[in-house]
């Protein structure tokens, strides 16, 4: 969704925003909106620049040129009447660790003057109930994470950023925290997002980013990054039922790799393909699965 048709200003707009650190420049002349509304994914490789940039836009971090615009102002130096309007969770949290976390959530809702039933109703929200009495120190890593993610929610904010914030989760605890963010969507919140959950970020954002070495190597929408990287299908076979050397030889197919218990073949025309494997190891067991994003971040970022 990069057109606005409202006329309202983008929630974020950056304009060839650089940052370095020593030689090192982490953020490469970098240039993007976020539309209102939006949920807009940052994705690539540690070291990439996400977290430096993430925190640009929230104002912990000055950028050493370039401009940057958040709900219409200014992020740095920091702006106490934006504060309110944004929530955020980083890749390292801080707790009241002596706190129950509804009393760490209770004090951080006061912080930013939101309602008391905000709080049991933001703990409900992250699955959180049966901890609410429970001391922060003695939360499980998962359920530390849902109670940072609760409190960049717990304020209504109307601008989220969330820095991986299922790296912790159980698969579970992950898929529940997608209907959130699905709701907090429909609600007409923007969420800026980082993951390295590449089914995620297909699952759940409008557009995504994929950030290389400080720079933006492609943004468009998940489907239109899937359909530029080309019409490739792949063959799972069982590797019991199929050699490599005679999988190679198969009319169509231009890649074979092993992968666990399977032989892959990579062919751009499956149909031909699958009815030579059924002639020489019938097609009981086999799979077959279509180019998704995680196969363009790794053809952008160079990743094996």
């Amino acid at each position: 969704m990069p057109d606005n048709p409202t006329g309202e200003s983008p929630a974020v707009r950056l304009t060839a925003v650089r940052k370095s650190y020593g030689d090192l420049r982490a953020v490469d002349e970098v240039t993007f909106t976020v539309q209102r509304g939006e949920f807009f994914g940052l994705l690539g490789p540690n070291g990439a620049g996400k977290t430096t940039l993430v925190e640009i836009m929230e104002g912990l971090r000055q950028a050493d040129g370039g401009t940057v615009e958040v709900l219409g102002r200014a992020p740095w130096p920091r702006d106490p009447e934006l504060l309110p309007r944004l929530g955020v969770q980083t890749q390292s949290s801080a707790f009241f660790v002596r706190l129950t976390a509804h009393e760490h959530l209770r004090t951080v809702a006061a912080l930013y003057g939101a309602e008391r039933d905000a709080v049991a109703r933001t703990l409900t929200m992250v699955g959180l109930d049966e901890q609410a009495t429970t001391r922060v120190e003695d939360l499980s890593g998962g359920q530390r994470q849902r109670l940072a993610i609760a409190s960049a929610l717990v304020h209504s904010p109307e601008l989220i950023f969330l820095d991986e914030p299922t790296a912790a989760l159980d698969p579970q605890a992950r898929r529940a925290l997608w209907q959130v963010l699905r709701e907090l969507k429909r609600a007409g919140r923007t969420i800026v997002y980082t993951t390295h959950h590449l089914d995620e970020a297909e699952a759940l954002c409008d557009r995504v980013a994929i950030v290389t070495r400080g720079r933006i190597t492609a943004l468009d929408t998940p489907g239109r990054l899937v359909a530029r990287g080309g019409s490739s299908v792949w063959l799972l076979v069982p590797a019991e039922r199929l050699r490599e050397e005679d999988a190679r030889a198969l009319p169509g197919v231009s890649e074979v790799t092993r992968e666990s218990d399977a032989l892959v073949l990579r062919t751009e025309d499956a149909g031909p393909v699958l009815a030579a494997v059924e002639k020489v190891a019938g097609l009981a067991g086999v799979r077959t699965r279509t180019a998704s994003l995680e196969d363009v971040y790794l053809q952008l970022t160079g990743q094996e």
